[in-house]
């Protein structure tokens, strides 16, 4: 198995909605982010799947080293020689994806996040930078469109957070801010319980306006001429803005005991319109 071979049914293999937006991309920047995607599912899959946080923490750090090692030419892991080729060309600094691994990292730190603002450091690195690096391989001519893949990053994130409440409660992980939690009279219990009510269908509520507003700021950040260019990353958020408001449809409250996704029918159809006949903010 080559290399490409090993991102390719990575990517695949997740299911995930960013597949569907990588189709229309030219083989070089097809080649690039499923690369890039699938260090990030590797990094990630670190936490996931680690029973002892000394072990997750020792194979982030063989990560960090393995970044250095990509940078100087020598990487060992299929994911990282399929991503050396794509490094320069795309201008892919080393720090991005050191922050990346340090925003996994702190699923290891922390299980909760008492502001907004601390949760906002956390889909930063985990999301934001995300962005930034795969604005680098769509393609940019203005600055200002760094800023925007950060704050859709962000956006894309808060999504998952909203998505995901319950299964990650019951993982016992709680993403939404404890100073949320209290402004809405939500007890952290009913979330790992999966205790539907009122209240928390209020600050689900919250939470899919705050991301929506994310949405909004990502599109005002982002310049005309590089519109184009981006179509990918608007993929991205055409489907995952389509995800929020059928969470909102089917009742907000809900996604403590399911979780919705789109079909890959719908995912494929909002691709392709976005894609043909751009994106509708």
């Amino acid at each position: 198995m080559t290399p490409e071979q090993y991102c390719q049914d990575k990517a695949a293999a997740s299911g995930s909605s960013f597949y569907y937006s990588f189709r229309f991309l030219s083989d070089a920047r097809r080649q690039a982010i499923t690369a890039l995607y699938a260090f990030c599912r590797e990094v990630d899959d670190v936490v996931d799947e680690a029973h002892e946080h000394a072990v997750a923490h020792a194979k982030l750090a063989w990560w960090r080293d393995e970044i250095g090692r990509l940078y100087t030419g020598r990487p060992g892991h299929p994911v990282t020689q399929a991503l050396a080729p794509h490094v320069a060309p795309f201008a892919l600094p080393a720090e991005g994806l050191l922050e990346i691994v340090d925003g996994m990292e702190m699923d290891l730190k922390f299980a909760r996040y008492e502001r907004f603002q601390d949760l906002l450091l956390y889909c930063r690195r985990v999301a934001g930078v995300v962005g930034e690096l795969s604005a680098r391989i769509f393609g940019f001519s203005d600055a200002q469109t760094l800023q925007y893949a950060d704050r859709l990053g962000v956006a894309l994130q808060l999504t998952n957070i909203i998505r995901d409440v319950g299964e990650d409660a019951r993982r016992g992980r709680i993403y939404l801010p404890i100073e949320d939690l209290h402004a809405f009279k939500v007890p952290a219990a009913d979330l790992q319980h999966g205790r539907e009510s009122d209240a928390f269908r209020q600050l689900m509520l919250f939470q899919i306006d705050r991301a929506q507003d994310y949405y909004r700021q990502a599109w005002s950040l982002l310049p005309a001429a590089d519109r184009k260019a981006q179509r990918t990353g608007l993929v991205m958020a055409a489907i995952y803005r389509a995800t929020l408001e059928e969470i909102r449809r089917d009742g907000p409250e809900k996604v403590l005991n399911q979780r919705l996704s789109l079909t890959p029918l719908r995912k494929l159809w909002l691709a392709w319109t976005t894609w043909t006949f751009g994106y509708r903010p």
